[in-house]
């Protein structure tokens, strides 16, 4: 369909747009676009009793399918793209995790090809520059404080397709890497972190403008040591991210978020490892063993939640149905915010004119019937 002379238009569904839903409004793609008018030569598919929401993106996901983004071969890196897409994510960054840091810039050179292909939109370093005492799923032994120097030598193993690294910004270093990457575009976020609240507000003026997966792995709030929870979430400058899969998060604190910061402040992402989209079994995440059962991803040695097996669409329908937000705050963190801090709002994210066609086809009890991206159907809605 893609570069295709006719337009196809989508119409009778209800639209959600940057200004709002339209009740029985339509969508027109020519070729990869949106289109503001149809030609002559049009065909109508017709979504009456569906919603049609912009493509998700996604700036935290490790992996999906059965391949993993940290180690994966290209194809099998494409087959973990392709199964998030199959769910709705459109657009998503590469996470990487705590490896050596040659290897680290080995994967940064092959997926920094994928960025140049179009297939994902940059990478992700969640680690090495962490808190061993809130390490997560990550390998004590190969984490390391915030060097600049060793932030810039991944940065430029990257070539131009970093696009966040998480610090610990409290460790030597913490503050100067913040600055580096300010400096050249790249968000800093803070996770995996044991920061104090003074300590988090310093790395915020210092640059840093994203909380990764918020509450998760990093002190909780007390009534006189609030800790990285209450400054991220109270400064305007921060976006939030969160898991909203059942297991990271008890609803009360999605709901702090959202009424805090406010769903302009919020992205959701999945964090996902290879199960997503594929199944129980073990895996590895980077040089460790996990094991997940029941959906749930956890190491075999230590038992800590092993990133997710959450696709976004489920986030979606979860946001909506059981957490009741509106649909249209869960459509602002689920695109618009993500797609601005990564930089590609300009092509994606919202559905209006010029922009890519990338959409999901939602019906009313908020499951998934259509994908298109750049034009061309991953799902096509039967009719």
């Amino acid at each position: 369909m893609a570069g295709s002379a006719h337009s196809t238009v989508l119409s009778g569904a209800k639209v959600v747009l940057p200004t709002g839903t339209v009740t029985g409004g339509r969508v027109i793609v020519e070729g990869e676009r949106i289109a503001g008018s149809a030609r002559e030569d049009t065909r109508t598919v017709d979504l009456a009793g569906h919603w049609i929401v912009p493509g998700f993106v996604d700036m935290h996901n490790h992996g999906g399918g059965g391949a993993s983004f940290t180690s994966g071969t290209p194809e099998e890196i494409l087959q973990g793209v392709r199964t998030h897409r199959e769910h709705g994510t459109t657009t998503l960054i590469a996470s990487t995790v705590t490896g050596d840091l040659t290897e680290l810039a080995r994967r940064a050179a092959l997926l920094a090809e994928l960025t140049q292909q179009g297939e994902i939109a940059g990478i992700h370093f969640e680690g090495p520059f962490i808190n061993p005492c809130r390490k997560g799923a990550h390998k004590e032994d190969l984490l390391r404080d915030p060097d600049p120097a060793e932030v810039r030598k991944l940065m430029d193993a990257a070539h131009g397709a970093a696009r966040m690294f998480t610090l610990a910004t409290e460790l030597p270093g913490g503050l100067d890497s913040v600055r580096l990457l300010a400096e050249h575009g790249v968000i800093a976020a803070i996770g995996h972190t044991d920061s104090t609240y003074d300590q988090t507000r310093q790395a915020i003026d210092a640059g840093a403008t994203v909380a990764t997966h918020l509450y998760n792995a990093m002190p909780g709030m007390e009534h006189r040591a609030p800790g990285p929870i209450a400054a991220l979430l109270e400064d305007e400058r921060v976006t939030v991210e969160l898991i909203n899969d059942g297991t990271h998060l008890h609803p009360a604190m999605l709901e702090l978020a959202f009424h805090h910061a406010g769903a302009h402040r919020v992205a959701l992402i999945t964090d996902a490892m290879d199960a997503a989209g594929f199944g129980d079994g073990t895996y590895h995440l980077g040089p460790l063993e996990v094991e997940v059962k029941d959906g749930v991803a956890r190491l075999v040695e230590g038992g800590s939640i092993a990133g997710s097996t959450l696709t976004l669409d489920t986030a979606f329908k979860r946001s909506v149905t059981l957490d009741r937000l509106p649909v249209e705050s869960v459509v602002q963190a689920i695109s618009a915010n993500p797609a601005k801090l990564i930089g590609v709002y300009d092509q994606v994210g919202s559905l209006e004119p010029g922009k890519y066609a990338d959409l999901v086809v939602l019906d009313a009890d908020f499951d998934v019937k259509g994908v298109m991206r750049r034009g061309e159907w991953i799902v096509t809605p039967a009719g």
